[in-house]
């Protein structure tokens, strides 16, 4: 019974996708596989920082809770709850303050001006 719990919580979230199987115009190529890969990471992003701050709280509970050695564990489990948080925003941020410099938005292409040399011009290089 535990190994169809599991399977189930394993599957189910991936069962959307399936639907989505058929559209064979909507998901092609390599950027259709770019789009799922950046749907799921934005997804775990998102559950990270959620591991993160119940770890945080962990933490906190233990701390308040607790006596002696392991008030100290409590303390430590939030210190490193503080740090992956820190560290998982300000990633997040970087990866902002980037998409903002160069003009790339959630998904948008790059547009890059490629030069153009006008093969009717006349222009004088001075070698004959």
């Amino acid at each position: 019974m535990r190994r169809i719990i599991r399977a189930a919580i394993i599957v189910f979230p991936l069962v959307p996708a399936l639907a989505f199987a058929q559209n064979a115009t909507a998901q092609q190529g390599i950027v259709g596989t770019l789009r799922i890969f950046s749907l799921l990471f934005n997804g775990m992003i998102g559950l990270f920082v959620t591991v993160a701050i119940v770890i945080f709280f962990w933490g906190l509970i233990k701390y308040l809770w607790e006596v002696g050695e392991k008030k100290h564990e409590g303390l430590q489990t939030m210190f490193w709850g503080v740090i992956a948080i820190f560290v998982m925003v300000s990633i997040w941020g970087i990866i902002h303050l980037l998409q903002n410099t160069f003009g790339v938005q959630n998904g948008s292409a790059i547009n890059v001006a490629i030069p153009t040399v006008n093969a009717n011009s006349s222009v004088n290089s001075g070698y004959y």
